[in-house]
């Protein structure tokens, strides 16, 4: 029994997924590469990347905005916003949600985006300092802040409910798809198109996550993201979004619905520690994972599967695995991890929504995929970390999100059972 049905609160379930990712466009295309353990990895073809430290992304290829929406409107968006308005429109036809027959009061938004357009910034800033702050174009600020991923999914699908831009860096997607769930359990909208969305694979976006040393330096597609592998030197910058339809199950099963699987619980916390180390107990990500076992009622030794954060730096893949062995003391070692992002790199704001789509497919289909790329690990990481692909019943996934801050967020989601 879920922890809604514990409580009263409204059961949630998701009918409709839609993706944009490095390793495919559409929600088939990427799984069908994930499956297989193909890598998004290459060269950065954006901008000349001769005196960076930093050679490699995951970037989206082929994305046409025109194949997705009016020109016009993609024209008076930047891309961060396009990769969000082609993922929600593919969850939104993969739900068969026709908004003619629904309240548009009752049917929200939760799509964030952890840094909005930096290419936007780096555009106007030139022209600001070349040619004075006349000549700085008048849509900058709504083509670049954050929130407009959610506004501009609200306008080009006439979704009138509740519409949000959690951001949390690394967990905004994991955030918006658990704030969109609390929404729905409430009462406060009947369906809501929740995820994140990601485009900053730009010379400030590289240059900077660089100067933190977080980004890997190899030039090895192969060996640049490699989650909780012993030569593991950093992350990889990803970019995409992914995008969710969430619905209260009544109101699913009324319009005869496809029911993917069904969200039972959403756990959060604070590191309160650093502003961009996890807690080195890896306290923080225990809590909310236990908060989010305990919201579905669930038990520890029922959860045998988490889809890690994982990104391939040093500490995250060290502190996350210390906060699976807090969570779970011993049943950790009964149970099955494995990072997307050895794949897809790090999406940022969109990881979280991304990862959380692989798991509804991961459930549906009994099959976890590989950390692609890993060998050996280190001695303290001594979990089993999925260094194959291999068939198995998935009766919960956990899919866990850390963002800079100390923000920890995880959601839970279990086989739908009517």
């Amino acid at each position: 029994m879920s922890g809604a049905e514990n409580t009263g609160k409204r059961r949630v379930v998701v009918t409709g997924l839609g993706a944009v990712t490095p390793i495919g466009i559409g929600v088939e295309a990427f799984w069908k590469a994930a499956r297989v353990g193909e890598i998004g990895f290459g060269p950065i073809t954006t901008f000349d990347t001769t005196e960076y430290k930093c050679k490699l992304a995951a970037q989206v290829k082929d994305f046409d905005p025109g194949n997705y929406m009016d020109k016009k409107a993609a024209r008076r968006m930047e891309q961060f916003s396009q990769f969000a308005v082609a993922a929600a429109g593919e969850a939104i036809r993969d739900a068969g949600l026709d908004m003619e027959k629904e309240d548009p009061y009752r049917v929200g938004c939760a799509v964030g985006s952890g840094i909005g357009s930096l290419q936007a910034m780096e555009r106007e800033h030139a022209r600001l300092l070349e040619k004075g702050p006349g000549k700085v174009g008048p849509l900058l600020v709504p083509l670049m802040i954050s929130n407009m991923a959610a506004g501009n999914v609200s306008i080009a699908y006439g979704l009138k409910g509740k519409s949000i831009n959690v951001v949390t860096a690394c967990a905004t997607g994991t955030n918006c798809i658990g704030e969109a769930f609390r929404t729905i359990q409430y009462g406060d909208a009947d369906v809501m198109a929740a995820g994140g969305t990601e485009s900053s694979v730009t010379p400030i976006g590289i240059a900077g996550f660089a100067a933190l040393t977080a980004l890997s330096a190899s030039e090895d597609p192969r060996r640049c993201s490699i989650p909780f592998d012993r030569d593991r030197s950093g992350f990889v910058m990803g970019e995409g979004a992914g995008v969710v339809i969430l619905e209260e199950l009544e109101h699913a099963k009324r319009r005869g619905a496809r029911i993917y699987a069904e969200v039972v619980g959403y756990g959060c916390s604070s590191d309160a520690f650093h502003i961009t180390s996890p807690a080195e107990d890896g306290a923080g990500a225990a809590r909310a994972m236990r908060n989010a076992v305990e919201d579905a009622g669930a038990r520890p030794e029922d959860i045998t599967y988490i889809n890690a954060h994982g990104t391939g730096t040093h500490h995250n893949d060290l502190f996350e695995t210390r906060a699976i062995k807090l969570a779970f003391g011993e049943h950790a070692y009964r149970m099955k991890i494995n990072s997307t992002k050895s794949m897809v790199g790090h999406l940022l704001g969109a990881a979280g929504a991304v990862e959380f789509i692989a798991c509804v497919k991961e459930m549906q289909e009994g099959f976890l995929h590989a950390t692609v790329g890993l060998r050996e690990s280190e001695e303290e990481l001594d979990l089993d970390y999925c260094k194959e692909a291999c068939e198995m019943e998935i009766p919960y996934a956990l899919s866990n999100s850390l963002g800079f801050g100390g923000h920890n967020a995880s959601l839970l989601i279990r086989r739908f059972e009517s």
